[in-house]
């Protein structure tokens, strides 16, 4: 892992050679200081390269909450991006014709899905608590775990982020758009379709797996559970969530695909739309409101569901 670095704080009439970076939890060690045009620049060097940092790292120094934003933003959307891209991609894998994985199933698709999650929250969860999801980002806001103000942000981000992780998967299979004749094979690359359509029943079953879905991340990763500053909370947590998606697939992504997310199914759809895919067909608009719709009032669900029976 990368070391924190943060800025050390100067002392009054120190000489601006002694700013130096402190990383945090690394093996770099300590900064020495240094009057020489090196990696500090000297004395114009090393104020420029301090007030830079000031701005950016977060070191115990007062920060505009507009970079705090930009921050989220940042993380949200690298998280998602890796979501779909390992998410889609175990999809393509499987379904693409000439692919290594062609035709290795169900229990792989669930397992990459998981997998995608578990890596996603681990790479940003310290930034933005690897929310991901607006289903999730919703729930929390409902409950006054999130403030309404950031909501727009963690949206925008995940959108932008579910879009671009699509691209990434278009790119690395390239060669096998053309070799899949199907289009419908194509499509169910980026985003889900019902085994059965009937507009209740979907809806249904993508409500009730994203109330299983932001239910289970509240009180798995409750204090209860992962105690506060154990070590615990930030080690496994990321892990359980993605435990708690495989078990989703396994049990409830058959009717719809388990999409529980809506930009998960939106951002692909839309991207599906924009690329220039060799061979695709229709991008399947009548049933895009379903994977949207369905997970949102879940979270949300499931979030009240939480705070009303457990009472945190």
């Amino acid at each position: 892992m990368l070391p924190v670095m943060q800025v050390g704080r100067v002392r009054p009439g120190a000489p601006p050679e002694h700013d130096v970076l402190h990383p945090v939890g690394g093996g770099l060690g300590q900064a020495r200081p240094t009057n020489n045009i090196g990696i500090h620049g000297g004395r114009t060097g090393a104020i420029l390269l301090h007030g830079v940092l000031r701005g950016l790292l977060v070191g115990g120094l007062a920060i505009p909450s507009s970079l705090v934003l930009m921050s989220l933003f940042a993380a949200e959307f690298i998280g998602t991006m890796l979501l779909i891209l390992l998410g889609s991609g175990v999809v393509a894998n499987v379904v693409l014709t000439r692919s290594k994985g062609a035709g290795s199933g169900w229990i792989v698709i669930t397992t990459g899905w998981a997998l995608a999650v578990t890596l996603a929250v681990y790479c940003v969860g310290s930034a933005s608590g690897g929310h991901l999801n607006p289903a999730v980002t919703l729930g929390l806001a409902s409950i006054g775990k999130l403030a309404w103000a950031k909501v727009p942000t963690y949206l925008a981000a995940q959108l932008l982020g579910a879009m671009t992780g699509s691209v990434l998967v278009w790119l690395a299979y390239l060669p096998h758009w053309a070799a899949t004749q199907d289009p419908a094979t194509k499509l169910a690359v980026f985003c889900t379709a019902p085994a059965c359509r009937h507009a209740v029943g979907n809806v249904m079953s993508e409500v009730i797996g994203t109330f299983v879905l932001v239910l289970g991340a509240l009180a798995v990763a409750s204090p209860a559970n992962l105690v506060p500053g154990s070590g615990f909370d930030k080690g496994l947590g990321p892990a359980l969530i993605g435990l708690i998606v495989w078990s989703i697939g396994l049990s409830l992504g058959g009717p719809t695909g388990y999409a529980i997310n809506p930009v998960r199914d939106f951002g692909p759809r839309l991207a599906h739309a924009l690329l220039p895919i060799a061979g695709k067909g229709g991008s399947d608009w009548g049933y895009a409101w379903v994977p949207i719709l369905g997970p949102i009032l879940g979270g949300i669900a499931g979030a009240q569901f939480y705070v009303y029976f457990w009472n945190p």
